[in-house]
């Protein structure tokens, strides 16, 4: 992701919300890999722990699964710089869902 002007704080450095929302997102599709086809995701809990700042340059989020359950999936991610400096680890919890079925056939739920 790149650090753009409009994403800087009034300090100059990038607004944290948008590194977690960047870390939300990542652990998500690493959990995505993970999921059966009738199920899917929302992510009910995240801890964010700030450990640099960054005003310029690229973000990389790299997400793993930590582990699934059968209702609950917990994930993890490092938000770095473009020199591999660690900028924010965030944790999460993800509520597994079923899909609406219609006749057996499984039906992707967009009102959530």
């Amino acid at each position: 992701m790149p650090v753009r002007p409009e994403y800087l704080q009034g300090a100059g450095i990038m607004q944290g919300g948008l590194i977690v929302a960047l870390a939300d997102e990542a652990i998500a599709h690493a959990m995505m890999t993970q999921l059966n086809p009738e199920e899917d995701l929302t992510t009910i809990e995240l801890k964010s722990n700030f450990l640099s700042s960054v005003a310029e340059g690229k973000l990389i989020a790299e997400a793993h699964v930590f582990k699934k359950g059968r209702s609950l999936m917990i994930g993890d991610c490092v938000v770095k710089n473009e020199t591999g400096k660690s900028v924010c680890r965030v944790s999460a919890t993800f509520l597994l869902l079923k899909r609406k079925t219609d006749h057996g056939v499984h039906v992707k739920n967009n009102n959530l």
